[in-house]
């Protein structure tokens, strides 16, 4: 039977048995990659369904649950119809129920990066309506949905054709924020869930190229992080904030972005996330070419990524894994100029990514390109780059651009080679 408004979901509750509810978090996100889906399943997140927060799954945990379930349908599993779910919101919001609708499937629209692009203005009440005098959780929730679906539009297609348009969700975000929740937790969630979206807008400015424009979002973050107390969004900004610095050439201050990340991070008991935040310590110290350093953080790194996920590892970070892990110590490597044993990283790296991640897989491949060119390969490395090519036909990153064009520039003293003359002929009319 189909949970009450405020009952628990025992139903899915059972449904858990005895695993634990980070767990069960990490077999739904392996339920997901098995066909395909990309959903960030956490601890958290299972305990908003059993608590009855959640009534009924977006569509794509619905595909997961149903994948993990065969038989059975949402009411099976405890969920209320979408349809109750939808116009019981639409009764305690000033939305309407279009809008209501839109909130949760506007950047489920599928189809390619710009029409997904297209849609993402509208989620947070981007027709133009007044933002509410006091947010209430139909808001928080659109919030937090405006961040998942960001980062899944990204991983599919890259940040160039999505940054613009996610500007208006944040602003809203932000005016949401301004004018207070009704209840304390729900003003909790916004100042997450704004800070979160702050991030996520600032890597995809980032990702395109727009590094003055990514500053000033992660600042924006931080502040929010700060303002409310949120460990967890301070280690996130200072992440994201080092690995910016790193970009930009300025090596001295990842590190101490990286260093006051994982002062943040201490306490929140994920050693998934103080890997990453030692990765990005390393990359800063291979670029101050403090080779010592670096490995030092690099040993960190794989210590803490080798005691497994936790349940305090966040949201944000379903995109760190094992292939993650090995790209960014092949960034590592090349900086310090070992690029063949770059290389060795760049190819695990593809060769563990899930090609559902295509921004990540054509990342990855571009790595090992300018890696394998500038380890004295010019062939295999203009057969990745023809990889990449392929890969930049659905995806749109000016980052992997950008280091597409500088390893052609490498290749180009060995375009006798067959092999490198069409792979430099095809990049040219590309």
């Amino acid at each position: 039977m189909a949970a009450s408004p405020h009952s628990p979901n025992s139903t899915f509750r059972r449904m858990r048995g005895h695993r634990s509810p980070a767990e069960f978090a990490a077999v739904v996100r392996r339920a997901a990659r098995e066909i395909g889906e990309t959903v960030s399943c956490d601890a958290r997140y299972i305990g908003r369904v059993e608590s009855g927060e959640i009534r009924c799954p977006n569509y794509a945990y619905e595909r997961v649950f149903l994948h993990m379930f065969p038989g059975r349908t949402l009411a099976d599993l405890g969920f209320s119809p979408r349809e109750a779910v939808r116009g019981r919101l639409a009764q305690r919001t000033p939305l309407t129920p279009k809008e209501s609708d839109v909130l949760r499937r506007a950047f489920m629209a599928g189809g390619s990066a710009t029409v997904a692009a297209a849609t993402l203005g509208l989620t947070l009440l981007g027709d133009g309506r007044r933002v509410p005098s006091r947010a209430g959780e139909s808001e928080a929730a659109a919030v937090e949905d405006a961040v998942r679906q960001i980062r899944l539009l990204d991983d599919r297609h890259g940040a160039d054709a999505l940054y613009r348009r996610a500007a208006e969700p944040l602003r809203t975000a932000y005016a949401l924020l301004d004018a207070g929740a009704t209840r304390q937790s729900t003003e909790d969630r916004l100042h997450s869930g704004a800070g979160e979206l702050a991030v996520s807008v600032g890597w995809l400015a980032h990702d395109s190229g727009r590094f003055d424009d990514a500053r000033s979002h992660y600042a924006e973050a931080l502040a929010t992080a700060r303002v409310a107390g949120d460990a967890g969004l301070e280690a996130h900004a200072f992440s994201n904030m080092a690995f910016l610095a790193r970009d930009c050439g300025r090596s001295r201050e990842s590190v101490r972005a990286a260093q006051a990340g994982r002062r943040a991070a201490r306490s929140l008991g994920s050693p998934r996330l103080l890997s990453l935040l030692a990765l990005r310590e390393a990359g800063g110290w291979a670029g101050l070419g403090d080779r010592r350093a670096c490995e030092e953080a690099l040993s960190r790194a794989h210590t803490e990524f080798s005691r497994g996920e936790a349940g305090a590892d966040p949201e944000w970070m379903s995109f760190f894994g094992e292939a993650e892990l090995e790209f960014l110590e092949a960034r590592c490597w090349a900086t310090l100029g070992e690029h063949a044993r770059a290389a060795r990283h760049a190819r695990r790296a593809a060769d563990l990514q899930d090609p559902h991640f295509a921004r990540n897989v054509a990342l990855y491949t571009a790595e090992l390109a300018d890696d394998l060119a500038h380890a004295g390969a010019p062939d295999e490395a203009a057969w990745a780059g023809g990889r990449v090519l392929d890969l930049l036909t659905e995806v749109q990153s000016t980052r992997v651009r950008s280091m597409l064009s500088a390893t052609a520039q490498t290749l180009v003293p060995h375009q006798r080679s067959p092999r490198v003359g069409a792979f430099l002929n095809r990049h040219a009319s590309a």
